[in-house]
């Protein structure tokens, strides 16, 4: 099987208990954590900051931190968050008037740097920055709100941004989020992604173990 990786998204985690929480799906079988930080004027939510992040540290959680940050603008928080324990940080371009150097203080803070693209973003700005980066984060859903509907358009997009990704020879991971379950796993693997951020699908379910193994169960019958 492909170096598949499961990223559950604690927007959707019970955050009266979510050191607790988090370690039970990590011990499930998931192999990042994904935080989807929100700042109520990038996009129409308000989540959480750096703090939770520490929190999680402190309470044990030893597993990679996938920090997705929808603020703007973006460069402010960075080096707080590499300092809570981010391991990941991705950022959207609209969020930053200078790409190659937000790229750069995500890395200069000790932390693999990532750009976003929105459904409606045009994957051109790529061509800019892929020597650069260690993830690529396609958005399957507008960001905003866990819970919606996986875009299917979103295919040719995972397809198209593979083949950049292949012809760039770069170790590049290929990331999606938004809408991802059972259902859809095996096909978003198909068009080329290599990395799942499952929120509602996975924290809402009754059982952590059975849902993280049956979409390994999805993931190695793909080719």
């Amino acid at each position: 099987m492909k170096n598949y990786k499961i990223a559950p998204s604690i927007l959707s985690a019970d955050f009266s208990r979510l050191g607790e929480d988090v370690e039970k799906v990590i011990d499930a079988g998931a192999d990042m954590i994904h935080f989807d930080v929100m700042d109520n004027h990038y996009v129409p939510n308000l989540t959480f900051g750096p703090m939770i992040c520490k929190s999680l540290r402190e309470y044990g959680i030893t597993s990679l931190i996938d920090v997705h940050l929808m603020v703007k603008p973006v460069d402010r928080i960075i080096p707080d968050f590499a300092k809570a324990g981010a391991n990941y940080i991705t950022f959207h371009p609209e969020a930053t008037d200078h790409l190659d150097r937000t790229i750069n203080l995500i890395k200069d803070n000790g932390c693999k740097a990532g750009i976003v693209l929105n459904p409606a973003t045009p994957v051109s700005y790529l061509e800019h920055c892929i020597e650069d980066l260690d993830m690529i984060l396609l958005m399957s859903v507008n960001p905003g709100f866990s819970g919606q509907k996986f875009i299917n358009g979103t295919l040719k997009k995972i397809s198209l941004v593979r083949n950049l990704i292949n012809n760039s020879e770069k170790n590049i991971r290929l990331e999606v989020d938004g809408g991802i379950n059972l259902e859809n796993i095996g096909e978003v693997a198909k068009a080329g992604a290599d990395t799942f951020v499952a929120g509602s699908a996975i924290f809402n379910s009754d059982n952590y173990n059975q849902t993280i193994s049956l979409m390994r169960e999805v993931l190695s019958k793909i080719k």
